[in-house]
């Protein structure tokens, strides 16, 4: 697990899982939280008890739901029951949030001025859909927001179609020709410069250095299918 430190000042505890120090067989060998892979139940279960121990919840307070590819940031304190969304916010400190990823990028947004925070699964789909606008809508004010950007495919290893190159054709920097009709898609730089649209100050976003590409330290669709999910994980920390 590699610990987002630079959160803690403000009172958040966030680490991002690696595919190390589960029990799941392979293709998902070890540690996948995914349950709409095909990987076997019981594995799952222990493996997301597993990180929920790491976070310090009980099982059913690590909240994670049904992700789609959309734009929807549900309120994780309301009964999330056979509810589908990308993101998740809460102010309390009772739960433990996680979004699930394989390439694409998980970000999580503390405010610095309350005890409110998210956890997004940002595709391009969902990068394209507004998500990270929905997200910083939660919020009382963006100029109070910190953002981490984590781990996901890189520049260099993300190739794209003409479909999807042309939804972020005017985000400076994100896209580059490449053979044929395809393109390169910096989905970091992408998540990184929306986030300071909608009111982040550049100098609050962390991006993570760390990529997915061919699937060694952290689970990746495009370097392998089928296989696991990791997973972006926070809580607030209880003040005594």
């Amino acid at each position: 697990m590699h610990l987002v430190e630079q959160f803690q000042e403000f009172g958040v505890d966030a680490f991002v899982t690696d595919r190390f120090g589960g029990v799941s067989d392979p293709p998902y060998d070890s540690l996948n939280l995914g349950s709409h892979v095909d990987d076997r139940v019981e594995h799952v279960t222990e493996n997301r008890r597993r990180v929920a121990s790491a976070i310090g919840v009980a099982p059913e307070r690590l909240v994670i739901v049904r992700q789609v590819h959309g734009n929807q940031v549900l309120d994780a304190s309301i009964s999330l029951e056979a509810r589908e969304g990308d993101g998740l916010f809460t102010s309390s400190p009772d739960l433990a949030l996680a979004v699930l990823v394989a390439d694409c990028v998980p970000v999580l947004i503390v405010d610095e001025s309350c005890a409110a925070f998210a956890v997004v699964h940002a595709g391009w789909r969902g990068l394209s859909s507004q998500i990270l606008s929905n997200a910083v809508a939660r919020f009382n004010d963006p100029r109070s927001l910190h953002a981490f950007v984590g781990p996901s495919i890189s520049f260099e290893g993300y190739q794209v179609g003409p479909e999807v190159a042309e939804k972020f054709a005017d985000v400076e920097g994100a896209v580059a020709p490449d053979e044929g009709n395809r393109s390169r898609l910096d989905l970091r730089l992408v998540a990184t410069r929306l986030l300071v649209q909608h009111g982040l100050s550049d100098s609050n976003i962390i991006v993570s250095t760390q990529s997915t590409d061919g699937g060694g330290l952290f689970y990746s669709d495009r370097a392998a299918r089928p296989c696991g999910r990791f997973a972006l994980v926070a809580k607030r920390r209880v003040v005594a």
